[in-house]
């Protein structure tokens, strides 16, 4: 596996896990339902897992580099608007 693959792994993980609490706080605050909540952290955990495991066997380079940094840019707007 090539190193360039588990760096970009590791900065989605680093963006992409806040992320999910970030998401888990946003639906609290629309909805109040624990259940409501736990499923958005359920469907946005379950997609950070799909797109690491894509990023770490079969995204082309510039795929995965685009998917990093939007879910970068997504955690820092998400983090500037709350």
């Amino acid at each position: 596996m090539e190193t360039w693959r588990i760096v970009a792994t590791a900065l989605l993980a680093a963006a992409g896990l806040p992320l999910v609490l970030v998401v888990m706080a946003k639906v609290r605050d629309r909805v109040d339902s624990s259940a409501q909540v736990a499923i958005g952290g359920a469907v946005t955990l379950t997609a950070l897992v799909v797109v690491a495991v894509l990023t770490l066997t079969v995204l082309p380079g510039a795929l995965t580099w685009i998917v990093v940094g939007a879910v970068a840019a997504a955690f820092g707007v998400m983090m500037l608007a709350s």
